[in-house]
């Protein structure tokens, strides 16, 4: 057996138990919820729970490509806003809302792409890298707004959020869109194995072949065009432009993503794991409202859950 399916085998076999363990920590907090709260389990709050997971889920998906390189993008949050503000200066200038996507999705594509420009060619590490263009990002978002928020989108694009198909929330349909091609992206393509053998050994990667600067190319530029997406989808959700909109969305998306069972140090994690990673933080994020619990100890929670994710991680990994 060769090094990249010994890698791929081990790395099933540990995300798969770390789902069974975060699925089981959801039905907990399910059951829970539904006993502290008689709305938890009503369609209304079940529906609320999947749009607000719809944003946070493709965001997850496309920060666990990146860690999985051993990489990290702490753009999230600023490029959301910025796809967010563009777009609804567009649309209410006048702009098709079709090319107001498009436009965006391929800003949002391009900082990604210039992310994987500066950590590969400039040898910046990411996180310093991703930094910089959250700040040129946020800065960019204020100076299209001048710090106000934009009104005037069509009421096209609100219904959209609102909107049902099969009984489940559009937004939703769009994040299991988002996980099953990534999902079968990473497990079934050739570019998804180099993502993996990256995150593992990148001086191995490099001799057995990979294109280094390629992949990585390709990791950024896809995530920048998942923030794109989330930006869309969250100026639909709002139905109008915030300028300090996706604020902390990196840290929601980095602990979603560890939740599920990618390591920061690379080399494991899949697109389902991030999808139940979101999922417990939404569920987290939904029971402090209905339990009238203090929203600041949400964040306290949050970065508690990232602080003792990595801890347990580490420790597994010694032991190994």
């Amino acid at each position: 057996m060769d090094e990249d399916s010994r890698l791929l085998k081990n790395e099933k076999r540990f995300t798969w138990n770390t789902q069974m363990i975060v699925l089981a920590v959801v039905i907990v907090l399910w059951i829970f919820l539904g006993i502290r709260s008689k709305y938890f389990f009503t369609a209304s709050n079940i529906k609320n729970i999947m749009r607000q997971m719809a944003i946070q889920g493709v965001l997850s998906v496309g920060m666990v490509v990146v860690i999985i390189t051993a990489g990290i993008d702490l753009s999230v949050g600023a490029v959301v806003a910025l796809v967010n503000i563009s777009m609804s200066k567009m649309v209410v200038s006048g702009t098709p809302i079709w090319l107001s996507i498009l436009t965006c999705l391929i800003l949002a594509s391009a900082l990604g792409f210039v992310n994987g420009f500066v950590i590969f060619d400039l040898r910046v590490p990411a996180f310093i890298a991703t930094l910089g263009m959250m700040s040129i990002a946020r800065g960019a978002t204020l100076l299209l707004s001048k710090g106000n928020n934009i009104f005037g989108l069509p009421r096209s694009i609100a219904n959209f959020a609102s909107s049902d198909f099969l009984g489940i929330p559009s937004l939703f349909w769009f994040l299991i869109i988002v996980t099953v091609i990534i999902e079968m992206m990473l497990r079934l393509t050739k570019f998804g194995r180099y993502v993996y053998a990256i995150g593992s050994n990148t001086e191995a990667a490099r001799l057995s072949g990979v294109n280094i600067r390629l992949v990585t190319y390709g990791v950024y530029t896809l995530a920048g065009f998942l923030w794109g997406v989330g930006g869309i989808l969250e100026t639909s959700r709002l139905w109008m432009g915030v300028p300090t909109t996706g604020t902390g969305y990196e840290l929601d998306a980095i602990a979603a993503a560890v939740l599920g069972g990618a390591s920061l140090f690379g080399a494991e994690g899949n697109a389902i794991g991030a999808f139940f990673g979101a999922l417990v933080m939404i569920t987290i994020y939904n029971g402090a409202v209905l339990l009238n619990i203090n929203p600041f100890w949400q964040r306290i929670i949050v970065g508690a859950i990232l602080v003792a994710t990595v801890a347990v991680d580490q420790v597994r990994k010694r032991r190994s």
